[in-house]
């Protein structure tokens, strides 16, 4: 398809609007298993953190050749001891007032964030996807060459 091609989609991807602010991996996935006929490669590019997307994901990767690109924050892997902290969620509009200075809120948040990373590779293995995880804090191209040379 070629450099026009690639220019409108990068173009459609940075003038998407979404309908919803909630994360919703099955409507993508479920699209592109039955819309999409002919055998493709698909990025999928999140940070995972949505409900229940595994089987549409295993579906899609049967169909196609699916490759999941984790991208996530390093401040979303541990809570800092700042004290009294209102935490907000703009996909569900819960709030919530923390206690980041005691310690077993930091472990408890840290053991919950290492167990989501381990379930997220889990369900790729299981899926038959290839992975890359993407840090904001750092240059992507590395992550990404060493992604397509594991390919």
């Amino acid at each position: 398809k070629g450099r026009k091609h690639i220019l409108r989609i990068i173009r459609e991807l940075l003038e998407f609007n979404p309908v919803s602010n909630k994360t919703d991996l099955n409507e993508p996935l479920r699209y592109l298993t039955n819309a999409i006929r002919k055998r493709c490669t698909a990025f999928i590019i999140s940070d995972f953190i949505a409900p229940d997307f595994d089987e549409s994901l295993r579906i899609a990767s049967n169909k196609h050749d699916v490759a999941a690109l984790r991208i996530f924050d390093p401040a979303e892997t541990a809570i800092p001891d700042i004290g009294l902290v209102r935490l907000y969620d703009p996909e569900s509009g819960f709030e919530k007032w923390v206690d980041t200075s005691s310690s077993g809120v930091r472990r408890h948040y840290s053991e919950w964030w290492n167990n989501f990373s381990e379930k997220i590779k889990n369900t790729f293995i299981r899926a038959g996807v290839d992975s890359a995880y993407i840090s904001t804090g750092e240059d992507y191209v590395p992550a990404l060459i060493r992604f397509f040379k594991n390919r």
